[in-house]
């Protein structure tokens, strides 16, 4: 189950927009994870973090790679190609982690002497609850194939880029809601039951939306970020991309992506190329180190929208688990980027 989790992840994110990849994966697949008896903080760290969508986040039209080809001069997709190795490797590693992951979660339950799995009792409950509410909703095969096609044609229109992600999503909606529900009555309970979730997490990303907006523009970031490469000794010059980069996790949890691309990034390249460190290996190592943390961060917005999707969950909760694998899927790859001789 955490592999699927991983490899769902993989294709979701290739459109490079993390939002896009939570709302299409962890709605689906909670409810499994649910009835499996497997936590959901264990879905979000799959599906999030170095894992899926950090490790997609190399891909030249999503954020990083574009802020990084501005600072030094170079195409998105040159980066790209530079990275392609690593990427590879990172691929490699989520579904070995994330293995890693479910074999631990099934040890645990086995201990505790719990089944592996109730999905029939788990659906049972669901469709008490529909009743209790007072709508009816539709069920059988052919329903089954229109939902699977509604969910992969919207999945190739926002891949494509046909359209923008809030119309697709829109649509699709409208579609669900008419294939699984027979009835106006039907419907608009479904949509009163959810609505108030959907509003509460647009109040969060306003709010942290908000909150990085003083930070960033009032300099508190920046300088965050400054402060924390000045108290590096000057003898490790040479190694000093490499060195940041191995806080790359660390960073995000105290800087936005912008302010560690602009301002943490030049000051390093400067550093590094005067001891004849180019400018491309700098970048190569910076953004392996930043993208991997990048939706640990409590200032990335999308990372709100995940924990929301998957019931409320605590970011507390969520960095505890989540930090330490990054880090530790972090320095992997930076022994992989040695190996291929990329930080030189």
């Amino acid at each position: 189950m955490t592999t699927g989790t991983a490899a769902i992840g993989i294709v979701a994110h290739l459109d490079g927009s993390g939002s896009t990849t939570f709302l299409l994966t962890i709605p689906a697949l909670l409810p499994l994870y649910r009835a499996l008896g497997i936590s959901r903080y264990i879905l979000i760290t799959i599906v999030i973090v170095a894992l899926a969508a950090s490790v997609m986040n190399m891909v030249p039209w999503a954020g990083p790679l574009g802020r990084a080809g501005a600072v030094i001069a170079q195409e998105p997709s040159d980066i790209w190609l530079r990275l392609l190795p690593i990427q590879g490797v990172a691929v490699v590693l989520v579904l070995v982690v994330a293995a890693g992951l479910g074999l631990q979660r099934r040890r645990r339950i086995a201990a505790r002497g719990a089944a592996t799995a109730d999905v029939e009792a788990s659906q049972a409950q669901q469709d008490e609850e529909r009743r209790e509410e007072g709508y009816s909703y539709r069920t059988g095969t052919a329903c089954t194939v229109a939902n699977v096609a509604v969910v992969l044609v919207a999945l190739v229109i926002l891949l494509a880029g046909l359209l923008p992600p809030a119309p697709t999503f829109l649509i699709a909606t409208t579609l669900a809601l008419l294939i699984n529900f027979p009835d106006s009555h039907s419907q608009s309970k479904v949509l009163r039951r959810h609505a108030p979730n959907a509003l509460s997490m647009a109040g969060i990303i306003i709010a942290a939306a908000m909150f990085l907006g003083v930070l960033n523009e009032t300099g508190m970031l920046e300088q965050i970020a400054l402060s924390l490469v000045s108290v590096l000794p000057a003898a490790v010059g040479p190694y000093l991309h490499v060195i940041v980069r191995l806080l790359g996790v660390p960073l995000n949890l105290l800087t936005s992506t912008d302010a560690y691309y602009f301002s943490v990034l030049p000051i390093v390249q400067e550093t590094a190329a005067s001891f004849g460190v180019s400018g491309m290996a700098t970048a190569l190592a910076l953004i392996i180190g930043n993208v991997i943390g990048t939706f640990v961060s409590p200032f990335s917005p999308a990372l709100w929208l995940a924990l929301g999707l998957a019931g409320g969950a605590n970011m507390g909760r969520y960095i505890k688990l989540a930090v330490p694998i990054a880090w530790a899927f972090s320095a992997a790859l930076v022994l992989a980027a040695f190996a291929f001789s990329m930080l030189g």
